[in-house]
């Protein structure tokens, strides 16, 4: 091959096979409902924020929508309906034991469904018993629980249907279900080709060069240290395959490289804690950016009209302050030995853009919770709003463990000594 700067190269394409078949039916290690365990083990919810009704999955339990409406004299009216409950003592028990049943002679036909145009596997798991429905005659409501396999998944609610009257299906995005080969998500193959360079060649195409130095320079305000200073076994999980291989005594180049750049955990809590690092979540229409000491952001990205942005809440140390003598900013665990530890921190962001129906501007408490993984940038974001143009905003993350107990009196955090 030649490129337009008349370098030279002699290119390996690759053969076009796939090893999914084979892995699917060599694997030996747990079945899915063993793999979403931790979920159900750990009693989480999931959110979902729509134009009127909010979704709660609590997982292994129930799943609930409902309503908040402010009455006169603070009441606060909650319209809700239990959409299905776990019936089951243990939730993974008997499609698990099926699952083992049937893994042996391959006969268990995995369910698909079609996401955004592309059949995708999933886990179902059943919920009933859940609210009468007076249009079948207080028959209770029930839904399937369907969990699919996402990498970069929080556990997220993809989307709730009503499928027939009082009827659902919940879509849960999950990296758990990763594990196991027959849920993986099938994107079209990306093949490698390797190229090497004939004599009077550069090893890289001077192209090639000026584009991965661009690239390079994009991504400069969010890296901190360089690949090979951050030794990681997920790290190399991911990127070995995309090493250069050397063949005899010349080196093969791999087309399309990824690089995966991490900061450590001091350096990640210290951009946390100055606001540069922010954390982005939220399903549906609206999503959500929190950016610690600074602001709160609730946006909407369109390819046609662009970023749709309201302010919910600006931080205002003195305000805050104020609102902390009159709130609780810290609440507490109690540990077995009698010590107690914390919970979690509440800050007030107030003076947002001014809300159509009070002509007030918004705020929002942000609560920040931590969250175990074994990812640090895993995080965890949803918006309630009790009152109208009142938010509450959680922030779950592993950043926020490591720092909740430097809050101090306000519930203000610093990077641990």
């Amino acid at each position: 091959m030649t490129t337009v700067d008349k370098e030279k190269y002699k290119c390996l394409l690759p053969l076009i096979a796939s090893g999914n078949e084979e892995e699917e039916k060599d694997y030996k290690g747990p079945t899915p409902g063993e793999l979403l365990e931790p979920l159900f083990k750990q009693s989480s919810c999931s959110y979902r924020i729509e134009s009127y009704w909010t979704y709660e999955v609590c997982h292994g339990k129930h799943i609930r929508q409902y309503h908040e409406e402010k009455e006169t004299g603070q009441k606060i009216n909650i319209q809700e309906y239990y959409l299905g409950n776990m019936i089951m003592k243990n939730p993974l028990s008997e499609p698990d034991q099926g699952e083992k049943e049937n893994s042996k002679d391959g006969a268990k036909e995995i369910p698909t469904k079609n996401i955004e145009g592309q059949m995708t596997p999933y886990y179902p798991v059943e919920l009933g018993n859940g609210t009468p429905c007076s249009l079948r005659q207080n028959l209770p409501r029930s839904s399937t629980v369907m969990y699919i396999c996402h990498p970069e998944a929080k556990h997220e609610i993809l989307s709730v249907a009503e499928v027939t009257t009082c009827e659902y299906e919940v879509v849960i995005l999950t990296p758990l279900l990763c594990n196991h080969p027959k849920y993986r998500f099938r994107a079209s193959p990306v093949n490698d080709i390797f190229c090497q360079s004939l004599p009077g060649s550069p090893l890289k195409p001077h192209n090639l060069e000026q584009l991965e130095k661009q690239q390079e320079m994009q991504k400069m305000p969010f890296r901190r240290v360089k690949e090979e200073e951050m030794p990681s076994t997920k790290e190399e999980k991911f990127s070995s395959i995309h090493k250069p291989v050397a063949v005899g005594s010349h080196q093969l180049l791999t087309v399309g490289t990824t690089h995966i750049s991490k900061l450590t955990d001091e350096q990640l809590i210290k951009e946390f804690l100055s606001g540069s690092y922010c954390f982005h979540g939220g399903v549906g229409w609206w999503k959500y950016e929190f950016c610690y000491g600074k602001y709160v952001h609730q946006y909407h990205e369109d390819k046609e009209s662009g970023k749709t942005s309201v302010v919910v809440g600006t931080w205002n140390k003195e305000e805050h302050i104020e609102w902390s003598r009159k709130n609780a900013a810290r609440t507490f665990y109690l540990r077995e030995d009698g010590t107690q530890t914390v919970r979690m921190v509440s800050h007030f962001y107030g003076n947002g853009d001014v809300c159509d129906l009070t002509d007030k501007p918004r705020q929002v408490t942000v609560k920040l919770k931590c969250k175990e993984s074994d990812s640090p940038h895993a995080v965890t974001i949803y918006m309630l709003e009790p009152h109208s143009c009142q938010y509450i905003l959680g922030v779950e993350s592993p950043v926020i463990c490591k720092i909740l107990d430097t809050a101090d009196e306000y519930g203000l955090l610093s990077v641990p000594s």
